[in-house]
């Protein structure tokens, strides 16, 4: 009778799910005036912008703190709790900038005389042209006497001499703005200021080059691999983890993913064995590397791969895949500058398949296409496309699209990989190749944790973490060297690459939670897809209408001992 009635209630829920919060047209808001002043404050290294987002953050604070927190729906409270974290994290991070950028700030004093003419060019304001063409003229002079005074007083590592030549950046960029605003347009400005201008911009591309190389030689930025990377040490990394409603320490999720670790290795022997290798994991992975398809076939490789996995998906009813996200997903090839960050192939609105062109050198063709044959391919497409990252992009398209702001690589790339173990309790890989594929990716995750914890800990270096790939997990050296540049010289936030792995754990518990509760997966599924992007305990609380309060804080301890 119990499973009877916890039925009926969630088939009649979906007409509660289908109902924005109270707060939805909130969140809208703090979205647009954040992106509002990050139009008009535009020069990110500056008092000017630090002051206004300090501000931006007190008032968007005060007014959570004024909300009747009691009186909203689960949906509601939910959001609250969402928005609140948000806000703090937006201040936080905000903060620790604002104080490296306090500690150079001096190198960009002679800054303040010419900054009124950028903010006076925001309103059109006609500017005394022979008074700006002076400021430029001194600000040269300024920088000349500065560079000789700040040789012999180098910073103490490179990540401040990086900060502090960011400064000078944002500032010759807002100068450039400004001066475009006016040149050719303003007479009496383009005769006065053309010449202190380009003088000005020219010593401030010496004064860039020269803060980013006036640093004590007893810090290391590059270890030989070419990779540099910012570690942000521990305190960051508990309070990012927090933030993310992740109650384990750095620590505990490393000594976690070394435990899984080892059992995709003792895994990965079993297919070994079953292709006639022996314990030689390695050889066997030479093998299944050397199944690509000819250069010109991977596309409909591709496709095949997405057939079968949809098919298999559809068969056992999992989820519902709504025919147009069927029909209207795409395809691109991916340049071979994108490979060099992305050696394998990427999702979302569309696949984009990374394989070589002809431009490429002879071993980076090869490494190109045994990193992406078939069976390491096989658990990925549908990671990608359906029901992984290409669902997600359809389905919060169109379903509390505004919770979008929330969105965290643990939802994103949790989801995608947790269908990577469900498929395979679901013995969707049938060949040992096809299982070395899949254990391939699942040992890569692991190490995932492992070397983008570590490196940011300050344990590991990038070498270090590209020999993990190579001899760890048995990726080809230019694929484990670009993942590891992916990992820490682009937009990805710290704990991106940990994500993906404790992320699908995170919803593996949850999804054990509700079976016990008596529903299926594919009600479980859909309702996920439905209630759009929020770190998972959120998720797990609106759910389970679990008690929330206005101050809530991360302790949903789920398991990362799964095997």
């Amino acid at each position: 009778m119990r499973k009877i009635i916890l039925t009926l209630m969630v088939m009649a829920a979906p007409i509660l799910w289908a109902q924005n919060s109270k707060l939805a047209d909130l969140v809208n808001e703090f979205e647009a005036d954040k992106s509002a002043l990050k139009r008009t404050y535009n020069i990110e290294e500056s008092e000017e912008y630090y002051t206004r987002f300090s501000t931006f953050y007190d008032e968007w604070q005060k007014r959570m703190a004024a909300l009747d927190f009691n009186s909203l729906s689960q949906q509601g409270k939910v959001d609250f709790v969402l928005l609140k974290n948000l806000v703090a994290k937006g201040k936080y991070f905000l903060e620790l900038d604002y104080t490296a950028f306090k500690e150079v700030s001096e190198i960009g004093h002679f800054t303040k005389d010419i900054f009124p003419f950028i903010e006076e060019r925001r309103r059109g304001k006609k500017p005394d042209a022979k008074i700006v063409a002076q400021k430029f003229h001194d600000a040269k002079e300024t920088v000349t006497t500065k560079m000789k005074s700040l040789q012999s007083r180098p910073f103490k590592d490179w990540q401040t001499a990086e900060k502090a030549a960011k400064l000078i950046v944002s500032f010759r960029e807002g100068v450039k703005e400004a001066y475009d605003f006016y040149y050719g347009y303003d007479p009496d400005f383009t005769w006065w200021v053309k010449e202190p201008y380009e003088k000005l911009d020219q010593k401030l591309t010496y004064y860039i080059e020269f803060l980013k190389s006036n640093y004590s030689q007893d810090s290391v930025k590059d270890d030989g691999s070419g990779i540099v990377g910012k570690p942000i040490g521990l305190d960051a990394l508990n309070e990012s983890l927090a933030m993310a409603f992740i109650p384990y320490t750095p620590e505990e999720l490393i000594a976690a993913a070394e435990e899984q670790f080892d059992w995709c290795k003792n895994e990965m022997i079993k297919a070994s064995q079953e292709l006639g290798y022996g314990n030689d994991w390695q050889a066997a992975l030479e093998h299944v590397k050397n199944t690509y398809v000819p250069a010109g076939e991977q596309p409909q490789t591709i496709t095949n791969l997405y057939d079968h996995s949809v098919a298999f998906i559809e068969e056992r009813d999992l989820i519902t895949l709504p025919d147009l996200a069927k029909e209207t997903w795409g395809m691109i090839m991916m340049s071979p500058e994108r490979q060099k960050v992305n050696p394998f192939f990427t999702g979302g609105r569309e696949i984009s398949i990374s394989y070589p062109t002809h431009e490429m050198a002879h071993d980076d063709k090869l490494m190109s296409m045994r990193g992406n044959n078939p069976n390491f391919s096989f658990p990925t497409v549908q990671h990608e496309l359906l029901p992984g990252h290409n669902l997600q992009y359809f389905m919060t398209s169109r379903h509390k699209n505004y919770r979008n702001a929330f969105s965290t690589p643990f939802w994103t790339e949790g989801w995608a990989l947790y269908w990577e173990i469900i498929l395979w309790n679901k013995d969707f890989p049938q060949t040992p190749e096809q299982k070395l594929g899949m254990l391939f990716w699942r040992i890569h995750r692991c190490a995932r944790i492992i070397f983008s914890l570590k490196f940011h800990l300050g344990e590991m270096t990038p070498q270090e973490c590209i020999d993990l790939l190579v001899n760890g997990v048995g990726h080809e050296y230019a694929n484990a060297e670009a993942e590891v540049r992916r990992s820490f010289t682009t937009s990805y936030p710290p704990l991106y690459q940990l994500a993906y792995m404790i992320g699908g754990l995170q919803f593996y518990a949850l999804r054990n939670e509700m079976l016990e509760k008596g529903w299926t997966e594919k009600q479980y599924h859909d309702r996920v897809m439905k209630e759009g992007r929020m770190p998972i305990e959120l998720l797990r609380a609106l759910i389970q209408e679990l008690p929330l309060n206005k101050n809530y804080k991360t302790k949903w301890e789920f398991s990362i001992q799964f095997k």
